[in-house]
């Protein structure tokens, strides 16, 4: 009754049901838009936030905390677009471009899953490491960056170069890496100072901003009869195969429960900031159809839905039902 009732807890969330009437709103073909600037403010605002809120925590956690919940993370930014590679490969039998531009996003992370998966926790009153932007950043470059050289080394692919200069610069990267620093140098205190700025307004942003992103998600549903059952099935196993993996990972390197389940919603999420303008450059052959429709029209619902609430159960588990 406990995952049924967080299940409904998490359905029944501001975040979750705006982002629903996204989705109504696009297939009621409503006039409901949000302006492409308000979009780009409010993606930046909560990364920028969480990067905040990161760095000031990362400020007071000793490194002996730190490096085990790091290297866990660059181990799963290593083996998942492997995995999802040699899935798509060989289960799937997709063409050597389009496997490699999907294993990009799959290895990569969604910062708005990452934010989801910490506001449920924190609804519900489960604690969570505050060092886990840190983490955000560590999973998202090495991921895209392996896929990439899959594909090069199986053929002649865009300037490779250029893609790792857009990851580096992007605004997903750099805010949250900036805003980390400055978290960081300025501390607590500092913090204090922005708070009623970036964090007690993030709540109320957030569902701005997955109202925004139930409209776009819409839209790739439109492509799911063209992307074929395959596709269907990967988007939502691998979520599954992944999160257990990152839960599992995050509980043996000694995070909490909240922290375990944040990490299990990183892995299991896919990238469609970061990910889909470094294959854009590197990969431009590869099918947007394929690695859009999965990442934002199949995947990031099934997380926001139903992915953090299972992965909470299995982190529950994994540490004794605490």
């Amino acid at each position: 009754m406990e995952t049924l009732e967080l299940l409904r807890a998490n359905l029944l969330s501001p975040a979750v049901l705006a982002f629903a009437l996204g989705i109504v709103a696009t297939l009621v073909r409503s006039d409901l838009r949000i302006p492409e600037a308000l979009y780009t403010s409010l993606s930046i605002y909560l990364l920028l936030a969480i990067g905040l809120k990161g760095g000031a925590a990362l400020a007071a956690t000793p490194w002996s905390e730190l490096w085990k919940p790091a290297l866990a993370t660059l181990a799963l930014g290593v083996f998942t677009p492997l995995l999802s590679y040699a899935v798509l490969r060989r289960l799937g039998r997709m063409d050597v471009v389009n496997a490699a531009a999907l294993a990009a996003h799959y290895g990569s992370v969604s910062a708005v899953t990452f934010i989801a998966a910490n506001s449920l926790m924190q609804s519900v009153q489960q604690p969570v490491e505050g060092y886990l932007p840190t983490l955000v950043a560590i999973l998202e470059v090495p991921a895209i960056v392996i896929a990439l050289l899959i594909a090069r080394r199986n053929l002649k692919g865009g300037p490779m170069g250029e893609a790792v200069r857009e990851i580096l610069t992007g605004r997903s990267v750099l805010l949250l890496v900036g805003g980390s620093l400055i978290g960081f140098l300025s501390g607590p205190e500092g913090l204090k100072k922005v708070a009623a700025a970036f964090v007690d307004p993030f709540q109320g942003v957030l569902v701005l901003f997955l109202l925004e992103l139930g409209m776009v998600a819409a839209k790739r549903l439109r492509d799911l009869r063209s992307t074929g059952a395959f596709l269907i099935g990967f988007g939502l196993g691998m979520p599954v195969v992944q999160g257990a993996l990152g839960v599992w990972l995050g509980s043996l390197a000694g995070m909490s429960v909240g922290g375990a389940t944040v990490l299990g919603a990183m892995a299991a999420s896919a990238s469609y900031i970061a990910a889909p303008a470094a294959v854009r450059i590197a990969l431009p052959q590869a099918n947007p159809s394929y690695y859009l429709t999965a990442s934002l029209g199949i995947t990031f619902p099934f997380n926001l839905t139903l992915g953090i609430p299972l992965y909470f159960a299995l982190s529950r588990s994994l540490h004794g039902g605490a």
